[in-house]
């Protein structure tokens, strides 16, 4: 690693130790030229699949368009920030683990649905009306009572 201070090629790492996460290597640093200590960091670089869109379009994997779309849904539910953002890590997960090189949205947009279903049954109606384009006030029941019945919860007349 270049001292970021005086440009000499080679530093020595002084401390290494794991970040409160776990996820970076924290490096205390120090050149052996100028004497100045420095921190870096170090992350795993894990490349995600592109989106192959319905109209045929590719995009990057943004995480933020799924953290998006999941606080649409979840908007004004009783669903805390750290539950959204393990579902956001879970669904991140399970497009590297997939293995493909590309990733249809269809698939992430079932993952997400699956995903709300666990977590607030009102946000996985809402994200499903959108998501599988109701038409009319039938499909809301029709998938309705389908989630009731995988739940266990429909009402005995």
């Amino acid at each position: 690693m270049h001292c970021p201070f005086c440009g000499t090629p080679d530093t020595r790492v002084i401390d290494s130790r794991l970040s409160a996460e776990g996820d970076k290597v924290r490096r205390r640093r120090e050149c052996p030229r100028c004497n100045t200590r420095f921190t870096t960091y170090e992350v795993a670089e894990l490349l995600m699949p592109p989106v192959l869109k319905r109209d045929g379009r590719r995009e990057p994997f943004l995480d933020e368009k799924l953290r998006a779309g999941l606080l649409r849904a979840l908007e004004k539910r009783p669903v805390g920030a750290e539950r959204i953002e393990e579902t956001v890590l879970r669904i991140k997960n399970l497009a590297r683990a997939s293995g493909e090189r590309e990733l249809s949205s269809q698939r992430i947009g079932e993952w997400v649905m699956e995903a709300l279903r666990h977590l607030d049954q009102v946000a996985y109606v809402r994200f499903a009306s959108v998501y599988l384009s109701f038409e009319d006030v039938n499909a809301f029941r029709e998938e309705i009572e389908r989630l009731q019945k995988i739940s266990g919860t429909a009402d005995s007349d």
